[in-house]
């Protein structure tokens, strides 16, 4: 099971550059290529999602992105450090209608999809398929 973790800092710029990776890991680990485009979307939701999270409530620490290649699975996580800050909004607008729509996104996008607290904030883990690499003889 091999595993790349991605740590960066909660900016915007720094989504895309999670996307890519993510997609280019999981095109490697052996995902259809056909969900290649709502891996990548899901992924940018996701981090997105950390982001908003960790500047909303003035969090320092990073988001953390673990791309996990299983034996018929890959699994990616996305991890935010906001601690139970998750529904304080001081920023105006309400949050917890802003985390509705963005996790309306990524279960639209993704079939496997779980929303859990980790040890310092929330995680989001998805997970696709993989089909078996064939090896020509």
């Amino acid at each position: 099971m091999a595993t790349v973790e991605l740590r960066f800092s909660a900016l915007p710029e720094h989504v895309r550059t999670a996307r890519l990776v993510a997609a280019a890991v999981a095109r490697r680990a052996g995902v259809d290529e056909s969900v290649l485009d709502e891996l990548r979307l899901a992924v940018g939701e996701a981090c997105s999602r950390a982001v908003a999270l960790h500047q909303r409530n003035g969090v320092d620490g990073a988001v953390r992105v673990a791309l996990i290649e299983q034996e018929k699975r890959f699994l990616i996580e996305v991890a935010d450090e906001a601690g139970s800050a998750h529904a304080a909004g001081a920023n105006g607008g309400d949050p917890e209608d802003e985390d509705a729509l963005g996790l309306a996104v990524i279960t639209g996008l993704v079939e496997d999809v779980e929303v859990g607290n980790g040890s310092d904030g929330g995680v989001i883990r998805m997970s696709w398929p993989v089909t078996p690499v064939s090896v020509a003889v």
